[in-house]
């Protein structure tokens, strides 16, 4: 089974493990062959019948033709009730209906069996939907008295509620899924909502083109305004956050009803903060440097999103398209990786296994040697490809893939050496959460985890060359096998899993004439290689975060360790989509490594001394919490949000109570100047004397930048960027949900690559 171009360490690895070429080839391959003339959608839904899983597949084609301002289009509907082994033409349901291609189809949550299509009505001023209950086998129209201006979201608590903002920018509600609508509000810029809770917020402009955020929490009845004078607003977990026209940052923890101002080094209207990620316990932040570096600072809060701390410097975070490289490795908690930008001019990968307590560049692969750009042979590390790469028009066909059920595994293209390197990348698998590496296969790939991580399969990537191959690892990446599924080879262009990476399914899509576009699609069923189901016998406990078993610290992270069953990976068996993953937690005493620098204080990189910041010496840290301002006496350290640790170290940390009151509301627009010349002082000087024409200036420069902040929202509402959350290129199908970006392991988002939003870029510029 091993190729003669692996590795000689490899191949000796896949011997030991006792696979043969019997278990190689034992699958069958059953095609279906359509027609698609330009766009090919791909959409999964699943569902539970009968105790048994039922994976029902979409297949829409479209046809467009523009001349002059008429446009002339046509869509095929086609259904697969068997993992895509074979299509039912279901057109006649949609009516022959052309379906929008740039966001026609809304899949409801999972396992809902909702699906919307939005198509071109004939005639009248709005738009037509098909909604189906039942996975799309039957569909209802109605007709719309408005045109969408983007997808139809649904309500993450309950899927018969959607909203939809129109092309005149009303925001229209639908509470008996999409049989009637109601316009709720008029000017709406943006509309998000709550995953815990029916609590949506939207943002829209007066009339006099300043914008206010308001929010429901009964589906439109009542509206109440939570904040005026906003430049943008986001939600992470149960954060609301909003901007104000002077790039002040607030937060709140109840739903707007009060306010509590960030504490972040201030931005000009040059820079931005964007949320990297957010969840009920943290916050991950950018801010942005002055002038056009392409780099910031992350900063990560307390567990009430206002103070922060420096995490990471030199952040990677290009300005003219907003990428980063900040990646949530979901396979194992409190794992992250990012790309820091190197003074000169290189891009780095570095990596945090305590969320951005600490950062430290990934191990070099051992499998491998560094390329002709490290200095020192022998010492180099390993940097992944991600979004940064992607926009540079690389040849990176995929961005870096985990699971939260395949416990540790995590996919990612990349290069060894001093820094990312240019040339042509290859695949690098981890199985311990990113500890370490392993070089898996040369040169650029498609791939995919299925069955909890038991599976793993891989297409090359070669746009000018047709493949016949697919490959296939059943050890987590060490030892890859190849079957040809077609004796005629096609162009690949696809390659699609069911989202949650419990099937053992994969299904592939190209073309095998370039001249007439025909597509071909095969579906490959693992089932017959992976014949036996696991049994007790073929799981290994092992605990996450552990180099060194002896120690008794060995193991502990944010507070306890954490113990898996895993498959062995010589067994060759199904996991099954019953696998749930078990976890054995034991709490662990504190060490300085539980705790994040406090506000005023920062890690260097390779250190765990939290170190004063040089610009705050001998002042004192006073902060606004509540309309009280409090004083902050430390030593340098807040625990972790989220670590679970007990006894051992506890640095000291108070907070004083000055009994002073403070502003930090958005509902008081008068208030605005004496809010943010509390926040200018906020950290004030011992010897601090002569404040008053500093004051004066202050308030003068405020006042300048109200006016022509709002000069800038009149003349660009609705049209810039809104504060948003950088959202995880690891997850699936999350977004269209309304999922926001998890800081655990618990819920799955859409990769960059098929969704974009602008972040704060709110902020922006």
């Amino acid at each position: 089974c091993p190729t003669s171009d692996q590795s000689e360490n490899r191949t000796s690895r896949c011997s030991q493990s006792g696979a043969g070429p019997a278990r190689c080839i034992l699958f069958n391959v059953i095609y279906l062959f359509i027609l698609v003339d330009l766009f090919f959608f791909w959409i999964v839904t699943s569902s539970f019948r009968n105790h048994s899983y039922m994976l029902i597949l979409l297949a829409l084609t479209t046809f467009q033709m523009p001349i002059v301002f008429l446009r002339f289009g046509q869509s095929k509907l086609y259904r697969s009730e068997d993992y895509g082994k074979s299509f039912e033409d279901v057109t006649e349901l949609i009516n022959n209906t052309f379906i929008s291609t740039d966001f026609g189809i809304a899949i409801g949550p999972e396992s809902s069996g909702k699906v919307i299509l939005t198509g071109d009505a004939s005639g009248g001023s709005g738009a037509r939907i098909f909604h189906s209950r039942d996975f799309g086998k039957n569909f209802i129209h109605t007709e719309l008295p408005f045109h969408p201006l983007m997808q139809i979201m649904y309500n993450p608590q309950n899927s018969d509620v959607l909203a939809a903002i129109s092309v005149r920018r009303d925001l229209w509600i639908s509470k008996d899924f999409g049989e009637t609508w109601k316009k709720i509000h008029e000017m709406v810029c943006v509309v998000k909502c709550n995953v815990t809770s029916l609590f949506g917020v939207f943002l829209f402009s007066d009339d006099k083109g300043v914008l206010v955020l308001r929010k429901s929490a009964d589906l439109g009845v009542n509206i109440k305004t939570v904040a005026e004078r906003i430049y943008s607003f986001g939600i992470g977990g149960r954060f609301l956050f909003a901007s104000d026209m002077i790039r002040a940052i607030h937060v709140s923890v109840d739903k707007g009803e009060t306010w509590n101002m960030a504490q972040l080094p201030p931005v000009g209207h040059e820079q931005f903060y964007s949320i990297l990620a957010a969840n009920d316990e943290m916050v991950f932040m950018h801010v942005d440097e002055p002038g056009d570096t392409g780099f910031g600072t992350i900063y990560v809060s307390d567990d009430r999103g206002t103070v922060y701390s420096k995490s990471l410097e030199r952040h990677l975070y290009t300005t003219p398209g907003g990428e980063t490289d900040f990646t949530n490795v979901t396979s194992l908690r409190g794992v992250f990786t990012t790309s820091v930008l190197v003074e000169d001019g290189s891009v780095q990968t570095v990596i945090s296994f305590d969320q951005g307590g600490e950062w430290v560049p990934l191990k070099k692969p051992e499998n491998t040697k560094c390329d002709s750009t490290a200095k020192d042979p022998e010492m180099c590390s390993l940097h992944i490809h991600a979004s940064y790469s992607t926009s540079m028009k690389l040849n990176v066909p995929m961005l870096p893939l985990s699971e939260p059920n395949a416990v540790g595994l995590i996919l990612a293209h990349g290069s060894v050496g001093d820094a990312i390197s240019m040339m042509t990348p290859d695949v690098y698998v981890s199985d311990d959460g990113g500890y370490t590496w392993l070089q898996a296969l040369d040169g650029p790939h498609h791939y995919a985890i299925l069955d909890s991580g038991g599976l793993l399969v891989a297409v090359e990537h070669n746009e000018a060359k047709p493949i016949s191959e697919i490959k296939f690892s059943t050890d987590e990446g060490q030892c890859w096998y190849v079957y040809k599924f077609t004796q005629t080879p096609m162009f690949f262009t696809g390659l699609a899993s069911e989202p949650g990476a419990r099937s053992v399914n994969v299904s592939l899509w190209g073309y095998e004439d370039a001249l007439i576009s025909h597509w071909v699609t095969y579906t490959i069923d693992f089932k017959d290689l992976l014949t036996r189901t696991c049994q007790e016998n073929d799981y290994i406990q092992w605990l996450a975060h552990s180099d060194d078993i002896s120690d008794p610290d060995d193991g502990c992270m944010l507070g306890y360790k954490e113990r898996f069953l895993r498959v062995r990976k010589d067994s060759v068996c199904w996991i099954g989509r019953d696998y749930i993953v078990t976890k054995q937690p034991t709490p662990c005493r504190c060490t300085l490594d539980d705790f994040l620098c406090d506000f005023g204080y920062y890690r260097k990189e390779n250190s765990s001394e939290c170190i004063e910041q040089a610009d705050l010496r001998g002042h004192d840290l006073e902060i606004c919490i509540h309309g009280k301002k409090e004083l902050l006496q430390t030593n340098g350290y807040r625990k972790i949000p989220g670590d679970k640790c007990e006894g051992g170290e506890e640095p000291e940390r108070r907070v004083i109570d000055l009994s002073k009151r403070c502003v930090s509301n958005l509902l008081e627009p008068q208030l605005l100047v004496r809010m943010h010349l509390a926040c200018c002082i906020l950290l004030t000087d011992k010897s601090t004397s002569h404040s008053a024409p500093i004051t004066a200036i202050v308030i003068a420069i405020l006042l300048t930048g109200v006016v022509f902040g709002v000069l800038f929202v009149k003349k660009y509402v609705c049209g810039g960027r809104f504060l948003v959350h950088r959202y995880s290129v690891l997850q699936h199908n999350a977004e269209a949900n309304g999922i926001d970006e998890p800081l655990d392991t618990d819920v799955a988002e859409a990769p960059k690559n098929d969704f974009h939003d602008d972040s704060d870029e709110d902020l922006l510029e």
